[in-house]
């Protein structure tokens, strides 16, 4: 521990010489031994820490000649990002913004929950058990369709909601956005047309951008897509593809009813449609909602879905379940895009989801969630909000600014507080929800989101 410490004592000293322009890229290094003269160490703390800042980049080695400063790039900074923060409101705004904020700016419009309401000590458990597994499990590909018995443990998950698959009928992918990716490339030639809900997740319309598919939207109601104008849109344009949220819809919360869901599901008898269901946030729910997969029989619907909401988003691993027919295709697109499966994530959600403290998890953080739920929309509604629904389940509420103020301005301005929201037009093909933003209830529970939001109300 002691050696470890005096490593992490030369590597902060020559970091800080660095910083400080004593040493400027391209500048050499001391050598070895009068650098562990000059630290009072030994000369092999100091080669381990010259070797762990050249695996870092921070430097490198010329053979013969010595240690050099490599050429630093500056680090990213949010509020430095000056060009990013007149970016246009697009499909990419709420990812960029959120992906590359710091760790301590405030989200309240990303996507996903803060790490300490994932199951932590679970995944620390599962990866000690693994680390003493057989060496297949740690460093070899996994098959094309994925982990059998994690197909088959996700498999009994889809029958406790009503859905009969088979674990022959599930790949699994190494994300949803990965399951939909395949999906576009295994239904989709560039020019065929898409239909979304208008607000849909960001992400669909990026990842069809990807395909150069041409989107058309319908509006999306509090108990699915108005149907009246679904069934106009697919007579006139004949969609090959659906994609939608039937349950904890994003970014609305809403829920399709029983009967939209038939109705859509006639529509998309009569017009040949193929519907990509994702249900990444099934295991929010308290009460299984209806899905079209259930109704269907995975005939003209495709399920989707991830752990990355309520396990972690760093473990990538998705799964698809198609009628059999179809499996055999996405397995050869799958193998041409990805080759073998990421076995190692695969073999850490598997343990972590066979354990019985996961079920527990998953009880307290519904519970945590339905009380964010109803301390964030109170306080949003004291300050002029309107939630377009009171969601059943999940994490996300959408919401209109009081007065029709631009969400896209609040956005901006909250930017300079380095708090990233979600304004509502990057959801909305037809940009008709310039008034909405959305709200991850999780991560808006900080009083310095109200603050900003009051102020930047007052000032729109």
């Amino acid at each position: 521990m002691q050696n470890i410490t005096r490593v992490v004592t030369v590597m902060t000293a020559v970091r800080d010489r660095i910083a400080g322009r004593h040493l400027t890229p391209g500048a050499k290094l001391p050598s070895v031994r009068s650098m562990a003269a000059a630290l009072k160490v030994s000369t092999s703390t100091v080669v381990e820490a010259y070797e762990r800042l050249i695996g870092e980049g921070v430097i490198l080695s010329r053979p013969g000649s010595g240690f050099y400063v490599a050429s630093q790039a500056s680090p990213f900074s949010l509020s430095a990002a000056g060009p990013k923060l007149d970016r246009a409101i697009d499909p990419f705004w709420v990812s960029r913004q959120s992906l590359e904020a710091d760790s301590s700016d405030l989200k309240p419009g990303c996507g996903w929950l803060p790490p300490s309401w994932l199951p932590e000590p679970g995944i620390r458990k599962a990866l000690r058990k693994l680390s003493r597994s057989d060496g297949a499990a740690l460093a070899d590909y996994g098959s094309p369709l994925g982990l059998e018995p994690l197909r088959l443990l996700i498999a009994r998950r889809m029958a406790e909601r009503g859905m009969e698959a088979s674990r022959d009928q599930i790949m699994l992918t190494e994300s949803g956005t990965q399951a939909i990716d395949l999906l576009c490339r295994f239904f989709l030639e560039p020019g065929d047309t898409v239909l979304v809900d208008d607000p849909c997740y960001f992400n669909f319309q990026a990842l069809l951008r990807a395909h150069r598919a041409k989107m058309i939207s319908v509006p999306y109601t509090p108990t699915g897509p108005n149907i009246d104008l679904f069934a106009q849109t697919v007579a006139e344009h004949r969609p090959r593809l659906y994609i939608t949220n039937s349950a904890i819809h994003n970014p609305t919360g809403a829920t399709i009813s029983p009967v939209v869901a038939h109705r859509v599901l006639k529509l998309a008898d009569q017009y040949d449609l193929t519907i990509i269901e994702d249900d990444i946030f099934a295991d929010f729910e308290h009460t299984s909602a209806p899905r079209l997969a259930a109704f269907d029989g995975l005939d003209r619907v495709v399920h989707i879905g991830s752990f990355s909401k309520t396990l972690s988003a760093s473990a990538r691993c998705g799964f698809i379940a198609a009628k059999r027919e179809w499996v055999d295709g996405l397995i050869d697109l799958k193998i041409a895009t990805s080759f073998g499966g990421a076995r190692l994530s695969a073999e850490l959600v598997y343990t972590v989801l066979s354990d019985g403290s996961y079920r527990r998890h998953l009880e307290v953080l519904r519970g945590r969630l339905s009380r964010a739920m109803s301390e964030v929309a109170a306080r949003l509604k004291s300050l002029g909000f309107s939630p377009f629904v009171e969601p059943q389940a999940g994490m996300f509420l959408w919401c209109l600014l009081p007065d029709g103020k631009d969400a896209a301005n609040v956005a901006r301005a909250a930017l300079d507080r380095n708090i990233v929201l979600a304004p509502g037009n990057a959801f909305s093909l037809s940009k008709s929800a310039s008034s909405y933003m959305r709200f991850n209830v999780s991560q808006t529970l900080d009083g310095r989101v109200f603050d900003m939001l009051r102020d930047a109300l007052k000032a729109e």
